[in-house]
């Protein structure tokens, strides 16, 4: 495993802060896994509303050749990337948060 070196006044800040943990790598996870849930609530915010906007799902909107319907817009286009970014974006983090809960030590 390997060592990283923080500076001094990073790692004073870590020490002083409101997160729970036993030491840095403990308050870096927990860092990781706030940011990680965080981004998961935004992602899910995007499918919610993509799905509400088209009144269906991703994967109904693909089937349907929505896109195609639409003429390739670049509204509808644009829709597209984002929904399928916020899809495989949490199939990322969710994975990352697994591998956190794996270790035990978050």
């Amino acid at each position: 495993m390997s060592e990283t070196v923080l500076l001094e006044s990073t790692r004073q800040l870590l020490d002083e802060s409101p997160i729970d943990g036993r030491d840095i790598d403990d308050k870096v996870r927990q860092l990781l896994r706030a940011e990680y849930l965080r981004r998961l609530g935004q992602y899910r915010r995007v499918i919610q509303s993509l799905a509400q906007k088209y009144g269906m799902s991703f994967d109904m909107f693909t089937n349907k050749h929505v896109l195609q319907q639409k003429r390739f817009s670049w509204e509808v286009e644009s829709d597209a990337m984002d929904w399928e970014t916020a899809i495989s974006g949490i199939e990322t983090l969710e994975s990352r948060l697994e591998e956190l809960r794996e270790e035990g030590r978050v």
